[in-house]
């Protein structure tokens, strides 16, 4: 029987191989993608790469996180209390202190025991997706959205349906296309808050509507808040535990964006579900068994995180707000420069943006993907295309760079599509 293994010394087979739904999982995956457009660059180029492509600032010194941040996690490991192993859930302070800090915007109180701590937003997907992905689910996936979800839905099994954000109505919901996909297996939507890709921050009003939508449905709501307070424009930040009450809420969160530390890897998954929906159908359960056959955050990192919470000022939170403001505004007033490419909406929050690309404006571009690998190539700019967000011939724009960086990276996108730009005759 040839399961695949190689030839080796007199001809022995090998029985073992790898997963190949590891393959297709992860080539859709962000990184996956941002990979390949980055094997276009030339190295030892004479500029220097401009990545425009991810969500981590963190390299830039104009978003380097508080120092009461960085003095917390010394303080955390010189106490040496946070060598051990933590409990499965995450350590108690830690799950106090985010239980508190959800709290502030929500009408009634989270505790502790609502809290689990994960390595990262991202892990708290995997966890949430393999929890739901029973034989025959399928779950509401938004598009344009993160490409995590669909990766991970891949590997586990879980059916993805989705549903349209309208760029035309600030890229809300389509919950007409909601209503319409969902049937008696459908298990959860998933609303990303302040958005990504779209740099969209749902309204009250909205977020209301998706409530009542899916409590209607008989489906609980993943609310990817990662990039929650990250806003910058008309829409305050809303958290979607505020319609708990009207339908089961497991939001997912992380100290990664509003901190600027992605690396530090803390996340977590709340349930805000007051009126016990996700005990009663034993998805908390779901929860703690995946956790028991997980890695856990680092403990040190769980240890520096009630002072984190606690004592982080204003002042540091409103600088960030301001730099992604005015960075924000450069990349909106730059596209408008470009004349094959057109923003459907502002940015108001998270650190994306989606444009659309005119390809009947470029000579030698067949597609999105095209373009960007082309423009690693000859520009060293990096961008993710459309396409592996489910909207080809569109493109996903990071705007959390430095300022002077991103209108250099932004002119030579301009620079790249004047040069590729058809000639009229």
């Amino acid at each position: 029987m040839d399961n695949g293994g190689g030839g080796g010394a007199g001809g022995q087979r090998w029985r073992f191989g790898p997963n190949e739904v590891l393959a297709s999982s992860a080539n859709v995956s962000i990184r996956g993608v941002l990979t390949r457009v980055m094997a276009n660059i030339q190295e030892g180029g004479p500029r220097p790469v401009i990545p425009l492509g991810h969500g981590d600032p963190s390299v830039f010194p104009c978003f380097r996180t508080t120092p009461v941040a960085e003095d917390a996690i010394v303080s955390a490991v010189r106490s040496a209390k946070y060598n051990c192993y933590c409990p499965t859930v995450g350590v108690l302070p830690a799950r106090c202190a985010i239980a508190e800090y959800l709290s502030r915007d929500l009408p009634y109180k989270l505790s502790p025991d609502d809290i689990f701590l994960t390595e990262g937003c991202t892990q708290a997907i995997e966890v949430i997706i393999s929890v739901l992905a029973r034989p025959g689910a399928n779950i509401l996936l938004p598009r344009p959205g993160f490409p995590f979800y669909e990766s991970r839905c891949a590997f586990s099994g879980l059916e993805v349906r989705h549903f349209n954000l309208v760029p035309q109505r600030s890229w809300e919901v389509d919950l007409e296309s909601v209503e319409a996909l969902a049937d008696e297996n459908t298990v959860a939507m998933v609303v990303i808050n302040p958005g990504n890709p779209c740099g969209n921050v749902f309204t009250y009003q909205h977020l209301a509507k998706v409530a009542e939508t899916a409590s209607k449905l008989g489906i609980m709501v993943i609310a990817d808040e990662v990039y929650d307070h990250s806003a910058f424009g008309k829409n305050p930040f809303v958290p979607m535990g505020v319609f708990g009450e009207i339908v089961p809420v497991l939001t997912l969160g992380s100290i990664s964006k509003r901190w600027v530390v992605p690396g530090w890897r803390l996340g977590w998954i709340a349930t805000s579900d007051p009126n016990g929906v996700l005990k009663e159908t034993k998805i908390v359960d779901g929860i703690l068994n995946f956790l028991n056959i997980s890695s856990d955050p680092a403990t040190f990192i769980q240890g520096a995180i009630p002072h984190i919470l606690e004592f982080t000022k204003d002042d540091f939170f409103n600088k960030i707000i301001d730099i992604l403001r005015q960075t924000a505004d450069i990349c909106y007033e730059k596209i408008k420069e470009i004349g094959c490419i057109t923003c459907p909406h502002k940015p108001e929050g998270s650190m994306f943006v989606m444009v659309k690309l005119n390809l009947s404006h470029l000579e030698d571009i067949n597609d999105d993907v095209d373009l960007c690998n082309k423009l690693a190539k000859e520009e060293s700019v990096i961008i993710a295309p459309g396409s592996a967000l489910g909207m080809k011939n569109w493109l996903r724009i990071t705007f959390a760079i430095d300022p002077s960086s991103l209108e250099d990276g932004l002119d030579r996108l301009k620079s790249f599509c004047q040069r590729h730009a058809k000639q009229i005759k």
